[in-house]
């Protein structure tokens, strides 16, 4: 039974090659191309949320970092897409593999922690001390600190990775217990599993758009 239930998170389909990862360049094929002089809805739609969403990271940032914006809302899209896309029929979902949140949020870790340390030495040890931390306290606030910034990458893909399992094996349970329940309460696991679905797919929005904030608010403190 857990082999089965848990089979739905593995990415290799044989021994030999594996075509589950593709499932990540899927999302390519629903972004809105400009072929028509009046852009239809779904160009409006993508323009509105990256402009909600440029807005919203430049105030973040609280300086001029258009590049940085930008990279963010491209990473909120690809999460997005990758979360949508998990949620239909008979394709693998990557954000609930840690290599892929981890190779999302690891390099993103560095780099900021390597441009704050090289340009900005002085400005990273202050954050290693609160502004009014008692002399007794100082040694272990700068070991606190540092653990808290060394788990940050493991906190921004457990929590993506965690979230996308949860939904996803709730609702495998209830699709297995379907099969061998009653017609009495098939109709009520349905209308459970339509709810299950409408609630992934504002986890989905959610989480996508937890690991893209949580990165700009990293970066900022460089």
């Amino acid at each position: 039974m857990m082999n089965n239930l848990f089979s739905t998170f593995d990415p290799a389909t044989s021994i030999n090659l594996s075509l589950n990862w593709l499932s990540m360049m899927m999302g390519l094929m629903f972004m809105p191309f400009m072929y028509w002089i009046m852009p239809n809805r779904t160009s409006i739609t993508f323009q509105l949320l990256t402009g909600t969403l440029f807005n919203e990271f430049k105030m973040l940032l609280q300086k001029n970092s258009k590049g940085l914006s930008l990279i963010m809302i491209t990473l909120f899209m690809f999460i997005l897409f990758n979360n949508i896309m998990g949620l239909l029929p008979y394709i693998f979902t990557s954000t609930s593999h840690l290599m892929f949140t981890m190779t999302l949020s690891l390099p993103l870790w560095m780099c900021f922690m390597l441009f704050g340390w090289i340009n900005n030495t002085n400005h990273m040890l202050s954050h290693m001390m609160p502004h009014g931390t008692p002399n007794m306290l100082m040694p272990f606030m700068v070991i606190i600190e540092t653990i808290s910034n060394m788990i940050r990458p493991m906190s921004l893909a457990v929590r993506l990775t965690a979230n996308m399992i949860a939904g996803h094996l709730l609702m495998s349970l209830l699709g297995n217990s379907s099969i061998s329940s009653k017609p009495l309460f098939l109709g009520l696991i349905m209308i459970i599993q339509v709810i299950l679905m409408t609630f992934e797919t504002a986890v989905s929005l959610i989480q996508a758009y937890v690991f893209s904030v949580l990165s700009t608010l990293y970066s900022s403190e460089v």
